[in-house]
This record gives C-alpha cells, sequence and structure tokens, in this order.
C-alpha cells in the first residue's frame, strides 16, 4: 500500500492554499487519530505524503484514508508510513476498501457486502475516523468494508 488515489474534489475542507494543506492535515490526522507517532506531511499539486510510525496496520491504513478523505487531496503516498506487520490471523481477515458512488447508502452497501441492510453500522463503526453521520457519506469518498 504506497500509492492511493482519492477524489480532489470532495470531502472536508480543510485548507485554502497548499501551503497550508500539510500542516492543516498534519492537525486533521492528530485529532481523529491514535497510534500514530513521529508523523510528517508534505503536501505538493494535491498529493500528500505520509511519514511516521503507526502502532497497527489498521491505524496505517485509517490515516491514509482521513487524509485521502480530504477536499484538494487526490492521491496519498505512504510508502514512509510504517506499521508492524499484522498477526497471521488479522492478515487473512484484510479489509476492502470501497468508493462510495452516486445514490449509495451504508444500508446500501452493507446489504451488497454482508447480505443485510441492517448491517450498516458495522461499516459506520470502522469508519468513524472518516464518516461523522452514517446519514452523511458523498460519492468519491474512500471507506473501509470489515471482513470479519
Amino acid at each position: 500500500m504506497g500509492l492511493f488515489d482519492f477524489a480532489k474534489d470532495v470531502g472536508r475542507k480543510l485548507f485554502d492554499t497548499d501551503d497550508e494543506a500539510a500542516d492543516n492535515i498534519k492537525q486533521h490526522l492528530d485529532v481523529k487519530m491514535t497510534g500514530l507517532s513521529n508523523l510528517e506531511v508534505e503536501f505538493d499539486d494535491g498529493v500528500a505524503t505520509l511519514c511516521g510510525d503507526c502502532d497497527s496496520e489498521k491505524t496505517r491504513e485509517t490515516a491514509i484514508l482521513v487524509a485521502g478523505n480530504v477536499k484538494g487531496v487526490e492521491k496519498v503516498v505512504a510508502d514512509d508510513l510504517k506499521a508492524p506487520p499484522p498477526p497471521p490471523e488479522e492478515e487473512a481477515a484484510k479489509d476492502e476498501f470501497y468508493e462510495i458512488v452516486s445514490g449509495d447508502t451504508l444500508g446500501g452497501i452493507a446489504k451488497r457486502f454482508y447480505g443485510k441492510g441492517s448491517a450498516y453500522m458495522k461499516i459506520f463503526e470502522a469508519n468513524r475516523d472518516i464518516i461523522s453521520d452514517p446519514n452523511k457519506i458523498y460519492p468519491g469518498q474512500k471507506i473501509r468494508i470489515p471482513k470479519d
């Protein structure tokens, strides 16, 4: 997981100019997440580069999703965002990632992945750092679909 594409024109607006982007994205990650240390963020022409240490692979993936779901970010480079390898039982149960499309609801996504719309809270809980309200998702947003 090194380079990820995101929808540049959607997401939470954190900056007006590229000059303030890196600091604002870093501050956003610091507020939204735990498990990150030595975090450094660079930003250039829509590309956010994350460097630092994560306490787990899930923390790393969440940091990438949180940074990528910021308006103005079209790519996230995370080659130097390090995490310890997951235990074998977690490796087998890797989550999927899904990009929201027009007309999607968390219930509809849950029905597609789990066979029942009522499982939407499982998706919401796995994405609390990205989605603040289960009724407020938007096309282009990328989320995690938990396997377990």
